[in-house]
C-alpha cells in the first residue's frame, strides 16, 4: 500500500491534485490507516499514472473519466475519444497557426528602434487592424 506521499513522489502528481482526483471520482484510495492517512493500492498507483499520461497528452478530465470508465475491450468507443481530442487539437493547432501568421505580421511592422511610429500597442488593441481572422 502507498501513501498520498509516495504516489505523489513516484509519479510527480501533487498531493492536492491527487485529492483533487479522489474528490472528483477518477482515484479513490482503497482504505485507511488507524491515523486516517489514506492508503493507495498498486491500482491506484498505475490509474494514477494512467490520469496523468492522459493529461500530458491533454485530454480533458471528463475524457479521462470516460476512459477509465470503459470496458477495456470496448475499442470503438475509445477510438472516438482519441479520434475526438485529436481534431480538437488540429483545430488548435490550426488557429495557433493563424495567431503567428497575425502577430509575425504585426511584429514585421516594426523594427523596435526609435525614429518611427510603431503600431504594435495599436494592433493589440483594435481587432480592426488583423489581416485575417484567428
Amino acid at each position: 500500500m502507498y501513501s498520498i506521499g509516495e504516489l505523489s513522489r513516484a509519479t510527480g502528481v501533487k498531493v492536492p491534485t491527487i485529492r483533487y482526483y479522489e474528490g472528483v471520482g477518477l482515484i479513490e484510495a482503497d482504505g485507511r490507516t488507524e491515523g486516517n492517512q489514506r492508503r493507495y493500492s498498486r491500482a491506484g498507483l498505475e490509474r494514477l499514472g494512467f490520469i496523468c499520461h492522459a493529461r500530458d497528452l491533454g485530454l480533458s478530465l471528463d475524457a479521462i473519466r470516460a476512459l477509465v470508465a470503459l470496458d477495456p475491450a470496448n475499442h470503438a468507443e475509445t477510438h472516438d475519444i482519441a479520434e475526438t481530442h485529436l481534431s480538437d487539437i488540429r483545430a488548435r493547432i490550426a488557429r495557433l497557426r493563424r495567431l503567428e501568421a497575425e502577430l509575425l505580421r504585426i511584429v514585421e511592422a516594426c523594427d523596435g528602434g526609435p525614429g518611427h511610429d510603431c503600431n504594435i500597442l495599436e494592433a493589440f488593441g483594435d481587432h480592426r487592424q488583423c489581416d485575417h481572422e484567428h
